[in-house]
């Protein structure tokens, strides 16, 4: 009965120390975090999607370079991680019509016959009519990728669209906002102790 509470006891105060020395266990954030902190050369794959999938991988991969965070490698075997995922650059027509009417009508008549014979009449007609119909061409991105290790773990990822900027179009405002947010977080993981 001793050894048991003595065993308990000591198993206890191994946690115990485990904890102080090494500090609580990292979230999984912080685990995907530290894991990026250690990527150095990254593989862009191709992105699954419509026709314009491979336009987004090719301004992907330039914004990407302009960042400096990794460096790219067209050689899968050599990279530390992949980015993979799926994108779609859409091109649609937005169209908008509406009318609006009013009118309004009146009219009066008489007559007598007789032998000077008489005779009246009136009439009033007020009317409006207003159509408009527009339409505007649209730009719509959408990406969502991410960092897989050599081991087939998700270490980050992103979802990102756009309706385009005000001095570039929609896929490249995504592969910025992709740029953007992955050096946040790079940085972020550069802070973990």
């Amino acid at each position: 009965m001793k050894k048991t509470v003595l065993l308990l006891a000591a198993g206890g105060l191994a946690l115990f120390a485990q904890d102080i020395l090494l500090g609580p266990p990292a979230t999984v954030e912080e685990s995907g975090l530290r894991q990026l902190r250690t990527i150095h050369r990254v593989y862009v794959d191709r992105l699954t999607g419509g026709e314009t999938a491979a336009q987004m991988h090719d301004i992907l991969v330039a914004s990407l370079d302009g960042a400096k965070i990794f460096v790219l490698t067209e050689n899968p075997e050599r990279a530390d991680a992949t980015l993979r995922g799926a994108a779609e650059d859409l091109v649609f027509t937005d169209v908008h019509s509406s009318s609006d009417s009013l009118n309004a009508h009146t009219n009066f008549g008489t007559r007598a016959s007789g032998r000077y014979g008489s005779g009246a009449n009136g009439g009033l007609g007020i009317g409006e009519s207003e159509s408009d119909h527009s339409s505007e061409r649209r730009h719509e991105a959408i990406a969502a990728v991410r960092l897989v290790n050599k081991d087939g773990d998700v270490i980050w990822s992103t979802t990102q669209e756009s309706l385009g900027a005000k001095l570039h179009g929609a896929s490249a405002d995504v592969a910025e906002k992709i740029t953007a947010r992955l050096k946040e977080d790079f940085e972020r993981a550069r802070k973990l102790r």
